[in-house]
């Protein structure tokens, strides 16, 4: 069981704090919304990986291998549509007001997640061979496994909303660069999905 434990804390760690896609767009919306509003983003992997677990289990061993590169290129459409929101955000910026109740930041958390093709790799290739594998051995090391691997990671992402809340009231100045450079993280992270996923089909 320890094994387990320890593996599931230790992925979800890693997985949290790589910068990637949700990650970013998790430092915008602190800087525009507050960390207040931004915090039931944490929560988003929890309702993302539903789908992305049947689709993992009962459907994508069964596609093509490009399935996955249309994922990556949807995901980097719709991650250049966040970095232009953002990008207009920073050219308007001003002290915005925390809770702004017509933005749903948790929405937007569950889509970049759900566009985001490591959660698909990441239980196709790592944590979906050893469920089964701890599941038809000793169970409970199943359950030990998705449950540390969860809660970490929602604890891991809320640190790291709280890390850029603090980063953010330093002051406004610090809040524009960091928004720019939301924007241009998104954008990056946009072309690197589109190029990874065209790269199949050249």
């Amino acid at each position: 069981m320890s094994y387990y434990l320890i593996f599931g804390i230790t992925y979800a760690t890693a997985a949290a704090l790589q910068p990637g896609p949700l990650q970013t767009y998790i430092l915008s919306q602190v800087v525009k919304r507050g960390w207040r509003a931004t915090l039931p983003t944490a929560f988003a992997p929890l309702i993302a990986d539903i789908p992305i677990l049947i689709v993992v289990f009962f459907v994508f061993n069964k596609l093509p291998p490009q399935f996955l590169n249309y994922v990556r290129i949807a995901g980097g459409l719709f991650l250049f549509y966040i970095a232009y929101k953002t990008f207009l955000s920073y050219k308007t910026f001003t002290e915005l007001t925390p809770n702004d109740k017509n933005i749903n930041t948790f929405g937007g958390a569950v889509t970049v997640n759900l566009l985001n093709p490591h959660p698909y790799i990441g239980w196709s290739l790592i944590l979906g061979p050893m469920f089964f594998e701890a599941w038809e051995t000793v169970p409970i090391n199943a359950i030990v496994l998705i449950v540390s691997f969860y809660s970490t990671m929602t604890l891991s992402l809320i640190g790291i909303i709280f890390v850029f809340s603090i980063a953010k009231s330093i002051g406004p100045k610090i809040s524009k660069s960091l928004l720019g450079l939301s924007a241009i993280g998104l954008f990056l992270f946009g072309v690197f999905q589109i190029y990874k996923g065209i790269i199949f089909f050249i």
